[in-house]
């Protein structure tokens, strides 16, 4: 991430598999790690136990970006933009806690853009967007296997059915920020 000072937004929407590969298109975003966050079971939870919903824990991505090429309220737009928020605990076929819809913000001025972005957004949503919206406390970062998931098994059964019409989607609408 070589010298430029870059800031993190920590967000879930459903599978971290997905929202990892749509930021990884994004001009001005460096890294994005998969991981857990939110839950309220101590110590480092597997993969596993996530998938369990007894943790309490939702799959997340944190997302360093450089906020010259690119705002965090751009980032959050996407985001909003790019999984349904109105959804409880679910994504499409996944289904639980640990899909829920979620930003972790990191400061107040990250909650201030969360809840202007929601505010803007909820006019082209049929139903009532409920993405929680909570600070920032620890990320515990997934296995090596589920890091650039997307990248290293495009021929996936799931990436081919569930990612690849996501990323086709954000290419269509963010042409410009890509």
């Amino acid at each position: 991430m070589n010298k430029i000072k870059h800031e993190i937004a920590t967000f879930g929407g459903g599978c971290f598999w997905c929202t990892e590969a749509i930021f990884q298109e994004i001009d001005g975003v460096s890294v994005v790690k998969s991981g857990f966050s939110g839950g309220t079971v101590p110590g480092t939870p597997t993969y596993r136990e996530v998938c369990s919903g007894l943790t309490g824990h939702a799959e997340v991505v944190q997302v360093y970006f450089n906020p010259v090429v690119i705002s965090y309220k751009s980032i959050i737009n996407i985001f909003m933009t790019t999984h349904d928020p109105t959804t409880l605990n679910r994504q499409g076929a996944d289904i639980g806690t640990e899909y829920r819809s979620i930003i972790l913000y990191h400061n107040e001025i990250q909650k201030e853009v969360c809840l202007e972005v929601i505010k803007e957004v909820s006019e082209y949503f049929p139903d009532k967007i409920i993405t929680e919206i909570v600070p920032y406390e620890i990320f515990h970062e997934a296995d090596l296997e589920h890091q650039e998931y997307y990248k290293n098994n495009k021929g996936n059964r799931y990436c081919s059915i569930v990612i690849d019409p996501k990323l086709a989607r954000l290419r269509k609408f963010y042409a410009n920020q890509l």
